[in-house]
């Protein structure tokens, strides 16, 4: 990971960038630079071995004034309040640029998951759901898969807190085993979202989608149903990677058998039919979409230059530095920024809240045809604003989100 205090420094020269473009007051600004609550805890946890390790944990609750909490819990070693509060905040601005009625929460734990037993980790997850339970609920904070959870992690969290109220309680967390009132498409929501967003990008631009060269950074979940969704659409992939490197083809790649071979061997690299590439040589490729999806502040100063791609499509979080993002604007490349680009998860997970509270359930068609009209809605009021505003899309997106929450502080009032 990248360092967390740049991190949030970068999250925060965002909002202010945002806040002055709109005028907004100093004490809106003051409030809403400021999370609600954080929280730390220590989770003391028996591992396998008999010994007693303290886990450190933390919850910060961004901003309620559109609604209860939402974000997701990661489980990494370095994990810091600094890192947490910054995702907090991001994910404010993603509920509210795709207009669903969440505010913005985030959640870890410091801990090394990789070297941690099933066992182990659900000792830990419902230590740390006991340590939070008094501050997230159906009505209050919804937590999600994050960083090295998932389905799993939640469906304990579920069961824990679901025991400590005394009641059923599916509508506490999203991302749930759909036997448990888990939603269809949550675990392609991000993806698909990516996969919408680039659509409308060509149709933007003008451009032809069907034979369109589009490059993939990471692999994972998102990269691969966002590299897959465009290749049934008509894309041309011809670059993925992973942390290990990356491959590319003239033609182009199966993105099916690049995950069969990533598989088989843990990397795509050294895949048969590809060259293989640095993850540095794989952004400086020519093509049509470049789509980053791992880490932050992979696309710098020191390589902005040499971008090639028509429009850039942010499936990670803040994978683009703001001075990267100036050089961008000013060589004409389209930016779909990170809260609008990856909010296809927070929105379908919109959707299961929804689904739980009222006890329905949608089929898939029902889902993906929700998160096309959210997503491309999304889409033309940050365009609109941006031919307003005469900005890059990022401070557009976040001068649309700031606006709104912005909004309802300050019809809310100051209590008491």
């Amino acid at each position: 990971m990248t360092s967390n205090i740049s991190f949030l420094s970068y999250v925060m020269k965002q909002f202010d960038e945002a806040a002055q473009t709109i005028g907004l007051s100093q004490d809106l600004c003051d409030v809403l630079k400021k999370p609600e609550r954080s929280i730390i805890v220590s989770l003391p946890c028996r591992m396998d071995n008999g010994e007693l390790k303290v886990f450190t944990g933390y919850r910060v609750q961004h901003n309620s004034a559109r609604g209860p909490y939402k974000g997701g819990i990661r489980y990494h070693p370095d994990v810091t309040l600094e890192e947490v509060t910054a995702l907090a905040m991001l994910m404010t601005w993603k509920c509210a640029v795709v207009d669903i009625p969440f505010g913005g929460a985030k959640g870890g734990v410091k801990c090394d998951p990789k070297n941690m037993s099933q066992a182990e980790l659900e000792r830990l997850t419902r230590k740390y759901t006991m340590a939070i339970a008094n501050v997230i609920g159906p009505y209050l904070d919804i937590p999600a898969p994050d960083v090295y959870t998932d389905a799993q992690t939640m469906a304990w969290i579920m069961d824990t807190y679901s025991k400590i109220k005394n009641e059923p309680a599916p509508a506490v967390v999203t991302g749930k085993p759909i036997t448990l009132g888990g939603s269809e498409g949550r675990n392609e929501a991000t993806g698909m979202g990516v996969a919408i967003l680039t659509r409308e990008v060509s149709k933007y631009l003008g451009k032809p989608l069907k034979g369109a060269r589009v490059v993939v950074q990471g692999f994972g979940n998102v990269g691969y149903i966002s590299a897959k969704l465009l290749q049934e659409m008509g894309c041309r992939i011809i670059a993925v990677s992973d942390s290990k490197g990356g491959i590319c083809s003239n033609e182009q790649l199966d993105v099916e058998k690049v995950l069969n071979h990533k598989k088989m061997t843990g990397s795509v690299i050294n895949y048969e039919k590809a060259k293989n590439i640095t993850n540095e040589e794989l952004l400086e490729l020519e093509c049509d979409f470049l789509i980053p999806a791992a880490i932050e502040n992979v696309i710098t100063s020191k390589n902005a230059d040499r971008i090639k791609a028509s429009a850039v499509i942010e499936a990670a979080n803040g994978p683009t530095t703001p001075e990267a993002d100036r050089i961008l604007f000013e060589k004409g490349i389209l930016i779909v920024p990170d809260i609008l680009a990856s909010a296809g998860g927070v929105t379908v997970s919109y959707f299961e809240w929804v689904q739980n509270l009222t006890r329905t359930k949608w089929s898939i068609e029902e889902v993906r045809a929700n998160l096309e009209r959210k997503m491309v809605k999304a889409f033309d009021e940050v365009m609109k604003f941006a031919k307003e505003y005469k900005t890059n899309t990022r401070l557009t997106a976040m001068v649309v989100a700031v606006k709104r929450v912005a909004e309802a502080v300050k019809s809310l009032g100051s209590w008491p």
